[in-house]
């Protein structure tokens, strides 16, 4: 379960929508703390007030930002704890210092710009918590629809995509610990496992004796008698938990699946593992990962595998 969330705060315009986010969250996952860090530089020592003085906004923001949750038959306001911390030093550093010596369990930094995480995150402040981060990351970036933002979606979708791997599955536990505490009942979590279609050049031998759409059809067929068995043994476990789950099992580009899906289908949450000691920039740099983060207008929910 998750109780302690830290938001990394750089003073953009961005921040105000990723704190009514952050609120939605925590009320949501029931018994959430937040806490809010803004690191300044040291030739910025002399604006200490001020930088002092836009934590605590921030800190009012999430406070008096109204969210009601269900209770019973009715509704009651929800209050959440909110504490204010200032660090100096390189940003990246200061985060992950900051998460590994307060206990907290999962971090949530916004990315904006037109470029999104290209611009902000790669060979920066996100990309370098990513790859080192203890903890997961839920990385929200600039364009997500204000119905994801602000809760409105009748049901929140969790769109866990697979390839087959042990290293995929990974996420599970954590996507089953996240839709427990995200609302339950209100939670449906999909997983998805995309196949490519065979590439002419490699799968489709000169004296094959099918057309190329037989042929097509065929390796499609062989699949879905691989991918069918494959989700349903992890959608059982899911429905053990007690939690909705949906299955899809298209045939096309993983990354083009993925972002499609999500984006045809109103998903609030993409989970997704990244590797090993490089973090993101094994699996995801110039792959499906960073394609899906940079294309798809949805808040990417990341572990380090």
């Amino acid at each position: 379960m998750y109780k302690k969330m830290l938001i990394p705060l750089d003073g953009s315009d961005f921040a105000e929508a990723i704190l009514k986010y952050a609120k939605s969250i925590a009320c949501n996952m029931e018994g959430v703390d937040i806490y809010l860090l803004h690191v300044y530089s040291q030739d910025e020592r002399g604006l200490i007030p001020k930088h002092r003085a836009y934590i605590e906004w921030a800190a009012d923001a999430i406070r008096k930002y109204p969210k009601m949750i269900k209770k019973g038959r009715g509704e009651i306001a929800c209050h959440v704890n909110v504490k204010c911390e200032l660090a100096s030093g390189k940003p990246a550093d200061e985060i992950l210092r900051y998460a590994d010596n307060n206990g907290i369990d999962l971090i949530l930094m916004a990315t904006h710009g037109r470029s999104g995480i290209n611009r902000w995150a790669m060979g920066s402040v996100a990309y370098k918590v990513l790859r080192s981060a203890n903890v997961p990351v839920w990385l929200a970036r600039d364009g997500v629809a204000e119905e994801i933002l602000e809760d409105r979606l009748p049901e929140r979708k969790i769109l866990v995509p697979l390839d087959g791997s042990k290293l995929a599955e990974s996420v599970l536990p954590h996507v089953e610990s996240l839709a427990k505490q995200w609302g339950g009942g209100k939670v449906k979590i999909v997983l998805l496992r995309a196949y490519q279609p065979p590439d002419v050049s490699a799968d489709y031998p000169s004296d094959m004796p099918l057309s190329w759409e037989e042929h097509v059809e065929l390796e499609a067929a062989k699949c879905k008698l691989v991918v069918g068995p494959y989700l349903a043994h992890i959608e059982k476990r899911f429905q053990d938990a007690g939690l909705k789950v949906h299955k899809e099992a298209p045939l096309g580009k993983p990354d083009e699946e993925i972002i499609n899906y999500a984006r045809d289908n109103k998903v609030s949450l993409v989970t997704m593992i990244t590797h090993g000691r490089s973090g993101i920039s094994r699996w995801a740099y110039g792959s499906v990962a960073e394609d899906v983060m940079l294309k798809a207008y949805v808040p990417v929910f990341l572990v380090r595998g």
